[in-house]
């Protein structure tokens, strides 16, 4: 059960900042962030709540709910494709074995929809058709469904996600065709997987992102996150055909809606300081995270004690994991 006054009383309790620095070497992302420990990653997700290739706000409980969601479906799918997960220590804390990175993003949509820069609408509204080399059809209209799932690839960057095509990945040479097709083929397959269960939940996936590498042995391994609310954009599958019908946005359960507050309120991309986002606006989107994870993975949401502060929770399981470290 979704208790919004938890949330509440977590909006000071979230995990924006870490240093765990005597486990190795910091890699800062945006949401995440990763320690080097020898031969192995400790990836810690963040409360840090990114869009428009910026931190926006910080949510209570997103970081736990990214972290095990993406623990569900890491078990999930991994008949598909081997995955970097070793170990949950710490609701926010995986540790991953180390894999050598594509310098690409898979990015697999199932709809034509969004308000990014580097969305498939936006384009298509500018009157794109060849996108990502994909060809899209004339007469489509916002949120309308592909006949079949694309995939729609970006270089990875800190500063801003580049649109390519599967022919310039190989010709500049960031993945070698043979690699370019297995994975194709890898995320194709995980995007189906995620649909079907979302489609058995009441949920529509429409679009997601995968990460993937190779480890030691060169064999393609999953990494990051899978199907998150951060990494997907869902919908509620009941009421998208009378939405989409009647020309208005699918009700979802992803952050598209904190993405549509800040475009009303100001310049998300070029504006140097943003606007706080409203308390009433975190906890609705935190309670979206919460609803995602029980819908999803079929369990009750564990609230943590709020009389721990994050950190201190975290820095106890990870001595428990890493005792001569930490």
């Amino acid at each position: 059960m979704i208790d919004k006054d938890k949330i509440a009383a977590n909006l000071n309790n979230c995990l924006t900042e870490t240093a765990f620095d005597s486990l190795g070497k910091k890699y800062n992302g945006k949401v995440r962030d990763a320690y080097d420990a020898g031969d192995q990653l400790v990836l810690v997700t963040t409360d840090r709540q990114s869009a428009f290739d910026r931190v926006l706000a910080a949510i209570p409980f997103k970081g736990q709910v990214l972290n095990t969601v993406s623990q569900f479906w890491f078990e999930e799918t991994k008949d598909i494709v081997p995955n970097h997960m070793l170990s949950v220590p710490d609701p926010n804390v995986l540790i991953a074995k180390k894999c050598d990175v594509f310098p690409v993003e898979f990015v697999v949509r199932g709809y034509l929809t969004g308000v990014t820069s580097t969305a498939a609408w936006t384009a298509y509204e500018k009157g794109e058709r060849e996108f990502c080399g994909n060809t899209l059809p004339e007469g489509m209209v916002k949120n309308q469904a592909f006949k079949t799932a694309i995939i729609t690839p970006t270089t990875k960057s800190d500063e801003h996600d580049e649109k390519i095509s599967a022919e310039e990945i190989v010709k500049r040479g960031l993945m070698t065709q043979e690699d370019w097709d297995a994975c194709a083929e890898i995320a194709l397959a995980l995007f189906a997987r995620g649909q079907k269960i979302a489609h058995e939940n009441g949920m529509i996936l429409v679009d997601t992102k995968y990460e993937l590498g190779k480890d030691k042995d060169g064999v393609i391994t999953l990494v990051d996150e899978i199907h998150t609310p951060d990494s997907s954009r869902y919908w509620i599958a009941d009421s998208y055909e009378a939405k989409f019908n009647a020309g208005e946005e699918p009700d979802n359960i992803d952050k598209e809606f904190l993405r549509l507050w800040f475009k009303e309120n100001c310049d998300p991309y070029n504006d140097a300081e943003l606007p706080a986002a409203p308390d009433e606006l975190v906890v609705e989107l935190s309670s979206r995270y919460i609803q995602l994870y029980e819908a999803i993975t079929g369990k009750e949401f564990e609230y943590p004690d709020a009389s721990i502060p994050v950190n201190e929770r975290i820095v106890q399981n990870l001595k428990a994991a890493f005792p001569d470290k930490v």
